[in-house]
C-alpha cells in the first residue's frame, strides 16, 4: 500500500495538474488506484480502507451502485418481504421525488448525507419531509450492505453523532400534546356524541370510546365485535387501497372492552345495516339478508372497504362543525361573516382522547388506568412509546389536596 503524489506535465514540462493516488491491494487479491485532490483525504481513506480490507468489508467504487439503482433494489426487497403496497409506494414516492433529483447518479461511497440535507431545505421541502428521505436514504444504504454494495452507512453515522442534539431539538418543536389543541376536551366529545347520527354515529361513537386506528375501524367485522360481553377484538385493518391484512404490529391485535354507548350504537346499526334484498313479507314488506360475520361493519355503499377521506370529509367535519367544535378561517361568506372550520381535522384526535379518557381520574370522567394497560388498549408496540406520547397526561399524585391529605397522616 502507498500514497504518492502524482503530476501532469504538458509537452513543455509545465505542471499542468497533480494529485494524490492510494495504491493498495482490496481484500480480494486485486490492485486499486484511487485519486484525491488532497493528501489529507487520501491519508484518511487509507486509514478507514485499511480496516475495512482486514475486516473484509472494502467496496472498491466499481463494485458499487448508483443511489438510484440501490434504491430500485431496496424497493425490490420490500416487495420479495411483502411489504404493504402502500409502504412499496411510500418507498417509490421518497426515490422518485426526493432523493434521485438529487444524488440519483452518485455512487453510494460518494454520498454525503449532510449535504444531500442540506440540498432538501434549500430546495424547500418541510422539516417532516427531510426527515423522511433520509429515513429513506439510510433504509437503502442498509439494504446495499446487505448487497455487499456499500460497507458503511453515513445516514445512520451522522445521526448517530447528533442523535442527542436533535432528539432535543425535535421535542423541543414538536411538543407535548395539548388538550384542546390536539386532544378536544371532554365538553367538545359531549358536543360531538351529541350532534351524531345516521351511519356517522356507530363509526365515530366506536372511534371516540374504543380508541381504533381508522385503519381498524374500516376492517372491522361483525365476529370481532361482541355484543354480549361488550367488547370488540381487533384481528385486521384495511390499508389505503382497501386491502385486509394483519394489525399494524403484533400488539395490535388486542381486546377492547366498550361502554354501553358503543354497545347500544352497534346494535342499532346492526338492525338498520344496508343488507341485500332476499325477499318480502306477508304485508309485501322487503326481508333482507341477516349481517353475516364477515361482513363489515362499516362498509361502504357497495359493501367494500369504507375510504379513509370519506369517514373524515363526510363523517367526523360535520359532526365538528354541527357541533360547533371549530375554528375560525381567513375567509369570509356572501354575507362577510367568517367561515368557521373544524377544529380537529384528523380521526386521530378522537384516538388522543380516548388515551386521555383512559388516563384521567374517574373524579375528572376518566378510567384511572395504569401505564401498561394503556398501552394494551391503545395496541402501541411498546411502553416506551405510549410513555413518550401520553405520559405527561398522567396525574402527578402530588397535587394541593393530595399533599395536604399526605401532611396530615404523617403529622397527625
Amino acid at each position: 500500500m502507498s500514497v504518492r503524489k502524482r503530476t501532469w506535465k504538458d509537452k513543455e514540462g509545465i505542471v499542468r495538474g497533480e494529485a494524490w493516488v492510494v495504491d493498495y491491494v482490496d481484500a480480494k487479491g486485486v490492485r486499486r488506484l484511487k485519486t484525491f485532490k488532497l493528501k489529507k483525504e487520501a491519508d484518511a481513506f487509507v486509514k478507514t480502507m485499511a480496516y475495512e480490507v482486514v475486516q473484509g468489508t472494502h467496496v472498491a467504487d466499481r463494485d458499487t451502485v448508483t443511489v438510484k439503482k440501490a434504491g430500485e433494489l431496496w424497493i425490490a426487497t420490500g416487495e420479495g418481504e411483502g411489504l404493504e403496497r402502500s409502504t412499496i409506494n411510500q418507498r417509490k414516492r421518497h426515490l422518485k421525488f426526493h432523493i434521485e433529483p438529487f444524488i440519483g447518479d452518485t455512487l453510494l461511497s460518494k454520498v454525503d448525507p449532510r449535504a444531500f440535507q442540506d440540498t432538501l431545505r434549500a430546495e424547500g421541502r418541510s422539516a417532516a419531509m427531510v426527515k423522511k428521505a433520509l429515513g429513506s436514504l439510510g433504509s437503502i444504504f442498509a439494504d446495499a450492505i446487505e448487497r455487499k454494495k456499500a460497507t458503511r452507512n453515513p445516514v445512520r453515522d451522522m445521526r448517530r453523532s447528533r442523535k442527542g442534539k436533535e432528539s432535543r431539538a425535535e421535542k423541543r418543536q414538536k411538543g407535548k400534546l395539548k388538550v384542546g389543541k390536539d386532544i378536544p376536551t371532554r365538553d367538545e366529545v359531549r358536543a360531538v356524541v351529541a350532534a351524531l347520527s345516521g351511519r356517522w354515529r356507530p363509526l365515530l361513537l366506536t372511534a371516540i370510546f374504543a380508541g381504533l386506528r381508522s385503519s381498524e375501524l374500516r376492517g372491522l367485522r361483525w365476529q370481532d365485535v361482541d355484543l354480549e360481553k361488550r367488547e370488540i377484538r381487533v384481528h385486521q385493518r384495511a390499508d389505503e387501497f382497501g386491502e385486509i391484512g394483519p394489525p399494524k404490529s403484533e400488539a395490535g391485535e388486542r381486546t377492547i372492552p366498550i361502554p354501553p354507548i358503543v354497545i347500544n350504537a352497534l346494535r342499532e346499526w346492526k338492525l338498520a345495516y344496508s343488507r341485500p334484498i332476499i325477499g318480502k313479507d306477508d304485508d309485501g314488506k322487503p326481508i333482507r339478508e341477516d349481517a353475516k360475520p364477515h361482513h363489515l361493519i362499516f362498509a361502504n355503499g357497495a359493501g367494500k372497504v369504507e375510504s379513509h377521506a370519506n369517514i373524515v370529509n363526510r363523517g367526523l367535519v360535520p359532526a365538528m362543525l354541527s357541533a360547533s367544535v371549530t375554528v375560525p378561517t381567513d375567509k369570509k361568506d356572501e354575507d362577510g361573516k367568517t367561515i368557521m372550520a373544524a377544529k380537529y381535522s384528523g380521526l386521530h384526535a378522537l384516538r388522543h382522547f380516548y388515551a386521555s379518557w383512559l388516563i384521567n381520574r374517574p373524579a375528572d370522567g376518566g378510567l384511572g388506568l395504569p401505564l401498561k394497560m394503556v398501552q394494551e388498549r391503545m395496541g402501541h408496540s411498546s411502553i416506551t412509546m405510549t410513555a413518550d406520547t401520553y405520559g405527561h397526561l398522567f396525574p402527578r399524585g402530588d397535587d394541593a389536596d393530595e399533599l395536604a391529605a399526605a401532611e396530615a397522616s404523617l403529622l397527625g
